[in-house]
């Protein structure tokens, strides 16, 4: 719950980005909120920023302390890394990069609060989007004491417009912003969200222009860019046979996948709020990384483990849309995924090719598939076991087709 203006704030640790809103919002708390020291927190979890650049905007805003911390590997090891196991995708077509982010952005605001001896936490999210829930959701999971302030919620600005025109109005540095450069964008080493623009018409078709993270499919080479990705245990651990970190392993992989035009995505999703929303983003590593889970586990996880696990991987997805990420549930369904890929370590080749992603070939020592088994040639199987099986099978089929009177399930009477 947002507080009132009247209430006795003396710090406030800020999640900060750099961008308009949370610029803006330095001067506006410390108009609103007399007397309070305001204290940027920013995470970098792989947007390229100019981290100098960020820290003089920062104070020239306002601001009496900037933190910056480079939480990059953390962010792939600790979030990316089992959100991927898991194969969550939101709706079948997000897959949830700005959604992971934010609890662990908000889990560092948190830690400086509390080490500053702040009164609140505040946040630069609007009252009608995802990430104030997942902001908050972390601030009462870690840090329940502390006030929140959500400014979106409190002040009379109402559009990005506005806001433009109160940092114009209080000189406040707001870069290559504008009214005509009005897109809201969201970067992390995952994805890069576009909003806003000419986006909010679901009709219109987003501008190559606006892309930053890949090329067009029409403009990737005009030949395949063939990969190796080894697992183990259902987490990425190597390319093309060279042991990478999670962070290194995601950076390379967005430098191929953007190559050869992997990973757009345009969504028009449901916002935990309710209302519908259109995004488009761009995530080359994750959804390489996906497409190559997908074809280990269906060689190394049985039938009814990895129906399970596409069961949850759904609900999975939902709680991190909804910044439930510091609850039991995930928690609970983390240790699921850990069992279920248990074996589903060994390698997959991949062929990028101008926005596809084609299965070129897997292997692993725990391979389920028998080529004894499955060949079409001389094999060990007994192809006569198969009519007991069947009737076994079917036996419930045929016991309710006699029971609902199917015309054909009796005998024939004679005449």
């Amino acid at each position: 719950m947002a507080v009132s203006k009247q209430a006795n704030i003396k710090k406030v640790a800020l999640a900060y980005s750099g961008g308009l809103d949370t610029s803006i919002i330095i001067p506006w708390l410390k108009e609103n909120y007399a007397g309070a020291e305001v204290i940027g927190v920013c995470v970098n979890v792989g947007q390229q920023e100019d981290w100098n650049a960020v820290k003089k905007k920062a104070r020239a805003s306002g601001a009496s302390k900037i933190f910056i911390i480079d939480a990059r590997e953390e962010f792939a090891r600790d979030f990316l890394w089992p959100m991927l196991r898991a194969g969550a995708i939101y709706e079948g077509k997000y897959l949830l990069g700005t959604s992971i982010a934010r609890p662990l952005q908000a889990k560092h605001q948190v830690e400086i609060a509390v080490r500053e001896g702040c009164d609140a936490v505040a946040h630069g999210c609007t009252g009608k989007g995802n990430d104030q829930v997942r902001f908050e959701l972390t601030y009462k999971a870690l840090g329940p004491r502390l006030k929140v302030i959500a400014p979106w919620r409190e002040w009379n600005i109402t559009s990005r417009e506005q806001a433009i025109e109160y940092a114009e109005a209080h000189n406040i540095p707001i870069g290559n912003i504008s009214k005509k450069n009005i897109y809201s964008r969201d970067w992390n080493i995952w994805h890069m969200s576009h909003e806003g623009g000419e986006l909010e018409d679901p009709w219109n078709r987003p501008l190559e222009s606006m892309f930053q993270l890949s090329k067009s499919p029409k403009a990737a080479p005009d030949r395949e860019t063939e990969i190796i990705i080894g697992f183990q245990q259902g987490l990425p651990v190597s390319l093309n046979g060279k042991k990478l970190s999670p962070f290194k392993m995601v950076e390379e992989l967005n430098r191929l996948g953007g190559e050869n035009g992997i990973g757009r995505a345009d969504i028009v999703e449901t916002r935990v709020v309710g209302m519908k929303s259109r995004g488009v983003y761009e995530t080359p590593a994750g959804t390489i990384l996906l497409a190559a889970l997908r074809e280990l586990e269906m060689i190394t996880i049985d039938s009814e483990t990895l129906e399970l696990k596409n069961f949850l991987a759904r609900k999975y997805a939902q709680i991190v849309y909804a910044g439930k990420w510091f609850t039991l549930a995930r928690e609970a369904m983390d240790e699921y995924m850990k069992r279920a890929c248990a074996y589903a370590s060994g390698e997959v080749r991949l062929a990028l090719y101008k926005g596809n992603i084609i299965p070129a070939g897997r292997r692993s020592k725990y391979s389920l598939y028998s080529e004894d088994l499955a060949s079409f040639g001389a094999s060990s199987y007994d192809h006569k076991d198969a009519t007991g099986f069947i009737n076994l099978y079917g036996l419930a089929t045929g016991v309710q087709a006699r029971v609902h009177g199917r015309p054909d399930a009796k005998p024939q009477k004679k005449k």
